[in-house]
């Protein structure tokens, strides 16, 4: 199966919906990416995935990344130094939790959606939505070649 099939295209709508909802009342940036295979740690090609999409360089620091390699079963979740300066690890390890028992009964969108929702109202916290703001980075997930 090609990776760009594992969501459906109806399930990609609503994720990429989920992520537009969750920036509506941020300044904060949601990407996702998946891939079929990941080799190695999933935190470290996740970190070098977010780099090469450009999460790096958005004006407050404040992107966050959902990787899932989906035939080796790994999800990471990256934040940029803003973000992560506010957000204790404790956050993301919840975060990661609730949706890998999410994805353990094979509700894969659910718990994807339900993690871009969490993380769009922690970035609501610490940056909030401003009359200036501009959509930095696009909607749509990534797909990688693995």
């Amino acid at each position: 199966m090609d990776v760009t099939e594992f969501f459906s295209l109806h399930e990609q709508g609503e994720i990429m919906e989920a992520i537009a909802e969750a920036e509506k009342n941020t300044s904060g940036e949601i990407r996702v990416h998946l891939e079929n295979y990941c080799f190695g740690n999933a935190l470290k090609r996740a970190t070098k995935v977010f780099k090469k999409l450009g999460m790096a360089n958005t004006a407050q620091h404040n992107g966050v990344l959902f990787y899932l390699a989906v035939k080796s079963k790994k999800l990471a979740i990256v934040g940029d130094s803003g973000i992560h300066e506010h957000v204790k690890q404790h956050f993301w390890d919840e975060l990661k939790s609730s949706m890998l028992d999410m994805f353990a009964e094979n509700h894969y969108k659910e718990g994807l959606t339900s993690g871009i929702l969490a993380t769009g109202q922690k970035l609501k916290e610490y940056f909030p939505y401003q009359s200036d703001d501009l959509n930095e980075l696009p909607d749509e997930i990534s797909f990688g070649k693995h």
